[in-house]
């Protein structure tokens, strides 16, 4: 009978630790690619924005005010962006470390595997020489024996 894998109960924590790094990698690459978005909407708006060439004092500081409103989105998203990012690259490391330590045990659990493969066969080769040569002795007659 084969032995179990004795880590196996770390192979499924680590196997469950590798899925939620890759969760959190997911989810952070999509917030980062929504932070990009952001800062390209508002980068649009800002070029679309034009100050007026009439309508007065009061036009002109309205589009003024609107284009420095437009001007801190656009520092704000990229902040954001640049956050994102370096949340990407820590996600990134941590499921990295994450696989890194499941493919450990992993490789365990194969050789172990293996291990146990090679046992059942050399059991099993070992039983099957016993048969044979206990055939073979009752098969060969002895000294005096007549066979019919």
């Amino acid at each position: 009978m084969t032995r179990p894998f004795p880590l196996a109960g770390l192979l499924r924590v680590r196997a469950r630790a590798e899925e939620q790094a890759a969760a959190e990698l997911a989810a952070s690459r999509h917030e980062a690619e929504r932070a990009r978005a952001r800062s390209r909407d508002a980068r649009e708006a800002l070029q679309g924005s034009e100050l007026p060439s009439g309508g007065g004092e009061l036009a002109w500081t309205a589009a003024v005010a609107g284009r420095t409103m437009l001007a801190g989105l656009l520092a704000e998203a990229e902040a954001a962006t640049v956050r994102a990012d370096a949340r990407v690259g820590e996600r990134t490391a941590h499921w990295s470390a994450a696989r890194r330590d499941l493919r450990v045990v992993d490789r365990l659990a194969e050789r172990h595997e293996t291990a146990e493969r090679v046992r059942e066969e050399h059991a099993e080769q070992v039983v099957l020489d016993e048969v044979a040569s206990r055939r073979a002795a009752v098969a060969q007659p002895t000294l005096g024996e007549v066979r019919p």
